[in-house]
């Protein structure tokens, strides 16, 4: 398997992929839409899942890169997450929002009520619920069914940010998104200089 997918260099750092991943398509068993918000995650940020080393739980994050690595977030919601670097580093990108463009009604379905669009995918938990991402389709690789991401089309503008909720390594600008999207999470702030 190839670490470039979609024009994405998957073997590179995680800040590079996050940022790159910005405006590619994904798809799961047909439904998906356009990504317009990531945070990266490396092992030396201590607000990583893999800043502690492999475990069984985190163990999909090590790699190979272009890999899915799916974890539940509070008990509750599956999120998603693309490996980047060399197997063994431990980094990733987590999906946090995509603008809904194909398999609405499976989304709205899945979500268990009718939404705005807008609202379907903002935000990791929502994600992974309108995509029917599972602790199954953890570590499976993202050039093989049910997975399939296209390139982005025309020039992309990337805006960047502090991730949300991370206590730790808040220094970080390590959130991007589509500059202008309406299918944020949450509203992007001005990084400080």
């Amino acid at each position: 398997m190839t670490a470039t997918l979609a024009g994405v260099d998957f073997a590179t750092d995680a800040p590079q992929v996050a940022r790159a991943l910005i405006g590619v398509l994904v798809l799961v068993d047909g439904v998906g839409g356009r990504i317009v918000e990531t945070e990266a995650y490396d092992r030396e940020d201590p607000a990583s899942h893999s800043h502690g080393g492999p475990r069984p739980r985190n163990a999909s994050m090590f790699g190979p890169p272009a890999y899915v690595y799916v974890y539940r977030s509070y008990g509750i919601h599956w999120c998603m997450n693309f490996v980047c670097r060399e197997a063994g580093h431990g980094a990733g990108v987590l999906i946090r929002a995509i603008e809904p463009l194909f398999g609405l009604d499976r989304m709205r379905a899945r979500r268990g009520s009718p939404l705005d669009d807008r609202l379907l995918c903002a935000g990791p938990g929502r994600v992974g619920q309108a995509l029917g991402i599972t602790r199954a389709l953890d570590g499976l690789p993202l050039d093989a069914p049910p997975f399939e991401l296209r390139p982005a089309e025309g020039p992309v503008d990337v805006v960047t940010g502090p991730r949300i909720g991370i206590s730790k390594a808040v220094d970080l600008p390590w959130r991007y998104g589509l500059a202008g999207s309406r299918f944020f999470s949450r509203p992007f702030r001005p990084t400080p200089r």
